[in-house]
C-alpha cells in the first residue's frame, strides 16, 4: 500500500499541475507548436525556397522528400485549427499557396493526367479532401469544397464495392491498384467526407451531380460496412483491413483508425439522432483509453513515418466526442481526464520549450538542434489545438 501511495504521489507531482492549466496556457502552447510548424517545415519559409509551397517531411530542410502526400492534409488541418482559433490571417495566407503547391508536388499526380490531385492511395486523397472541406468551412471559399466534392465523386466513391462480391460485399478500397484490400483508413475517412458533403451541401450551393441525401446514404452505407467488418462490437477495437484473401487483419489496431471510426459515428449521430452511433463512438474511444495506453495513461511513442500521425488524428475526433453534450457524464469525465493527462505530459515533458517542436516522445523533448519529423510534430500540434477547444466539465 505504501509503495502504491508513493507511486501515486509521484504521479500527482508530475501530472497534478494539469488541473491548473488554464485556457491561456493551452492557447500559448498551441500558438507555439503551430507557429513552429510554419517556421520549421513550411518549405517557402526558407531562403532560396520561396516558391516551395509544401510542408517538408523533416524540420529545417532535414528531409525534403516529396513522396509523402497525406501529411500535407494534416498540416493544413492544423493551420485551419490555428486560423479558426485565432483569426490570425498569417495562417490563412498560406491556404492559396498550398493550394498551388500541393498538386505540383503530388508524386502520383502524373499517373493520372486528368487530375493533379489524384493519388494511387485512396486514403491519401481522402485526407486531402477532408482538409479541403475544412478550408471551405473557415473561409467560405467554394473552390475548396468544389474540389473536395469532385475528388470524392470521381475517385473515392467509385472504389466502393462491388456489393455482391464475397467475402467483402462492399467497402472502399485502400489503393487503386489493390482493389481487394478494404481498409479502415479508407472507409472511416470516406464516411466522414460523405457526411460532411451532406452537411455543407446547401452552404456550398452545389448544383448538378448527386442530390444531397445521396451523400448521407453513402456515409451510412460506408460506416455500416466498416462496423460490420472491421469493428469489434465487444471490445471497441477497429481492425486494420480485410485483405485480398478475405482475411481480417486483427493484429493491427491503430489509433487513427479508431479516431476516424468514432468521428464518423459521432458525425452520423449529430445528423440522425440515432443513439447507436454515439454508443459505437464511445465504445471505440474507450478501447484506446483502456487497451492502447501505457500504465501512466498515455499512448505509445511514435517518432517517425506514418505512425507519427496516428495519435494526432485520434485526438482530433476524440475531443469532438468529449464535447458532445449528450455524452454520458461518466464517460465525459473519463475521456476529459484522459486527454488532459496526455496533453499535460506532452506539454511539460515532450515539447521543447525553445523550439516548440514535438518529436514523438511523450516524456523526452527533442534537443534544441535535433531534427524532428513532420508527422510526430503534427500530432503535437493537433493535441495542443484540441486542448483549446476542449470544453470544461
Amino acid at each position: 500500500m505504501k509503495k502504491t501511495f508513493t507511486i501515486l504521489f509521484a504521479l500527482c507531482l508530475a501530472l497534478g499541475t494539469f488541473a491548473q492549466k488554464d485556457k491561456a496556457y493551452w492557447n500559448k502552447m498551441a500558438d507555439g507548436t503551430s507557429e513552429a510548424l510554419i517556421k520549421h517545415f513550411w518549405g517557402a519559409g526558407f531562403e532560396d525556397y520561396e516558391d516551395r509551397f509544401y510542408f517538408n517531411y523533416g524540420s529545417d530542410l532535414s528531409d525534403m522528400s516529396t513522396n509523402n502526400y497525406w501529411p500535407q492534409a494534416h498540416a493544413m488541418d492544423v493551420l485551419v485549427d490555428a486560423y479558426m482559433r485565432t483569426g490570425d490571417v498569417r495562417y490563412k495566407e498560406i491556404f492559396p499557396l498550398w493550394w498551388e503547391g500541393m498538386p505540383r508536388y503530388n508524386f502520383a499526380g502524373k499517373m493520372n493526367p486528368k487530375d493533379p490531385w489524384w493519388n494511387v492511395f485512396v486514403d491519401d486523397m481522402e485526407w486531402i479532401v477532408l482538409a479541403q472541406i475544412r478550408m471551405f468551412e473557415c473561409t467560405g471559399e467554394k473552390q475548396y469544397i468544389a474540389k473536395a466534392r469532385q475528388v470524392y465523386d470521381d475517385w473515392i466513391w467509385p472504389t466502393w464495392g462491388p456489393e455482391d462480391e464475397a467475402p467483402w460485399y462492399g467497402g472502399i478500397t485502400w489503393k487503386t491498384d489493390v482493389a481487394k484490400s478494404k481498409n479502415a483508413c479508407s472507409n472511416g475517412p470516406a464516411a466522414l467526407i460523405a457526411a460532411r458533403l451532406y452537411n455543407f451541401f446547401d452552404k456550398a450551393g452545389f448544383t448538378g451531380g448527386k442530390v444531397k441525401n445521396a451523400y448521407l446514404n453513402e456515409a451510412i452505407k460506408i460506416f455500416v460496412w466498416e462496423k460490420n467488418y472491421l469493428f469489434d462490437r465487444e471490445t471497441g477495437a477497429v481492425y486494420d483491413n480485410i485483405n485480398g484473401k478475405g482475411e481480417i487483419q486483427k493484429n493491427w489496431v491503430f489509433t487513427y483508425n479508431v479516431g476516424t471510426f468514432l468521428g464518423a459515428a459521432h458525425e452520423l449521430y449529430k445528423i440522425t439522432g440515432d443513439k447507436q452511433y454515439l454508443d459505437d463512438a464511445v465504445k471505440a474511444a474507450n478501447y484506446v483509453v483502456e487497451h492502447l495506453s501505457d500504465n501512466d495513461g498515455v499512448l505509445s511513442d511514435a517518432e517517425k513515418g506514418d505512425g507519427g500521425l496516428f495519435h494526432g488524428i485520434f485526438f482530433r475526433y476524440f475531443v469532438k466526442l468529449i464535447n458532445e453534450s449528450d455524452l454520458d457524464i461518466t464517460y465525459r469525465k473519463k475521456f476529459h481526464d484522459y486527454i488532459t493527462r496526455c496533453a499535460t505530459v506532452m506539454a511539460t515533458q515532450g515539447i521543447n520549450s525553445k523550439t516548440m517542436l514535438y518529436g514523438g516522445r511523450w516524456r523526452k523533448a527533442p534537443e534544441d538542434n535535433e531534427s524532428v519529423g513532420l508527422t510526430p510534430h503534427l500530432t503535437g500540434c493537433m493535441l495542443m489545438e484540441a486542448m483549446c477547444v476542449l470544453q470544461p466539465l
